[in-house]
């Protein structure tokens, strides 16, 4: 799978979610939105194209937000969560 292909399904199955989300589901996700897409956006501009390149973009991304104090610590095991979660999702 390309990392063009994994974004849109990480992507598509946070769309999927927000009709029956909860306030704490769509802030996650609506943070790892933008996570996804940059770690993707890094990986392409230095020419890396597989999925683990992504996947350690977004955790390296992840830990520099909860290290710099973005997240409470609420919100920061909300988004952990999540994250694992869709990208079983999208490996399955």
């Amino acid at each position: 799978m390309s990392i063009q292909e994994y974004e849109q399904k990480l992507l598509a199955l946070i769309d999927h979610q927000v009709a029956s989300a909860s306030d704490d589901e769509l802030f996650a996700g609506g943070y790892l939105r933008g996570h996804i897409s940059l770690a993707v956006a890094r990986a392409e501009l230095e020419g890396r194209n597989l999925v683990r390149d992504v996947k350690n973009y977004v955790m390296r991304s992840l830990n520099e937000a909860i290290l710099q104090g973005e997240l409470s610590d609420e919100d920061q095991a909300l988004v952990l969560a999540m994250w694992q979660q869709l990208q079983q999702q999208a490996e399955a």
